[in-house]
């Protein structure tokens, strides 16, 4: 799950981008106004942690941007400022929830799998498709009572898929799912296409009933048998 750190001050986004990694997020940063609006148009994100006063411009007008996109990533908003006022607007403009700094990093975290896990699973503490339950907290999967063992790449493939279901999605977009900003300093539209074999394979030999199938020239999609 990749998670977009808004944030200015170089020493809290560090502390959190460490966090996260540990938490096994693909992390990226964007450190004002502009280089948010440039994340924003160009990629999809779990989650977004926005902090309201940047350099160039307010946490509150990036909110209205994602609202005229129509975006449906989750957001967090993580600010010194403990005004009613703006954490009322906020969540009026389509913010998730609102974190008053200084804050623990524990707390941060369990807030953030929570807003993923309401949108994404719209409240459902799984995700499933067919006889396939993902748990995307504990990054775990079954077809029907039986545990399918997946690496941390192939987990985190399949459920883009599985929360995409029917869409088609380009080798690129899987790519940027994976790796995020570092998504040019690898090979990795052939790791790609290793790791959709791998988990076409699993769940073919588990019997499953949803199927991962090729769209040539375009990329896959995941559908229900």
């Amino acid at each position: 799950m990749k998670i977009l750190i808004i944030e200015d001050e170089p020493d809290m986004r560090q502390i959190i981008r460490e966090s996260l990694l540990k938490e096994k997020f693909l992390v990226e940063e964007a450190t004002d106004y502009n280089s948010a609006l440039n994340k924003i148009n160009d990629y999809d994100y779990d989650c977004i942690l926005l902090d309201i006063m940047l350099p160039g411009g307010s946490g509150l007008d990036i909110l209205e941007e994602l609202k005229k996109l129509h975006r449906s990533d989750s957001v967090l908003i993580i600010s010194a400022k403990d005004s009613l006022d703006d954490k009322v607007k906020g969540l009026e403009l389509g913010a998730d929830d609102y974190l008053t700094k200084p804050f623990y990093l524990a707390e941060l975290n369990a807030r953030i799998k929570s807003v993923i896990r309401r949108k994404s699973t719209k409240g459902d503490v799984t995700v499933s498709l067919g006889n396939l339950t993902l748990w995307p907290d504990k990054r775990e999967v079954s077809i029907g009572s039986t545990p399918l063992v997946l690496t941390r790449k192939e987990f985190d493939l399949l459920y883009y898929f599985v929360i995409n279901p029917g869409r088609v999605i380009s080798k690129m977009s899987l790519a940027e799912s994976v790796w995020g900003d570092n998504v040019d300093q690898v090979d990795s539209l052939d790791f790609i296409y290793s790791q959709v074999k791998n988990v076409r394979r699993k769940l073919k030999q588990a019997e499953a009933t949803v199927e991962l199938t090729a769209v040539y020239g375009f990329g896959y999609k995941l559908t229900e048998l």
